[in-house]
């Protein structure tokens, strides 16, 4: 492994041991959030999800989606 991803991995232990042991659920909760919100799903995943909501009626019209947005 590259010595700057060890160095980030290291850095990530000390701020996990540094944390008080009751809030580890929490921190658990954040970093899997966190890394679910960066990665990107495989195209075939999201174009199976968009069309199973797509059929499942869960759309919105196009206009209600650009309300609130002054786009000039």
């Amino acid at each position: 492994m590259p010595e700057k991803l060890l160095n980030y991995e290291e850095l990530l232990g000390q701020e996990v041991q540094h944390t008080p042991a009751e809030y580890w659920p929490n921190l658990l909760q954040l970093v899997r959030l966190f890394r679910e919100t960066v990665t990107l799903n495989p195209a075939a995943q999201s174009f199976r999800q968009g069309w199973q909501e797509t059929m499942s009626g869960q759309t919105q019209d196009i206009a209600h989606l650009w309300e609130g947005i002054d786009a000039e």
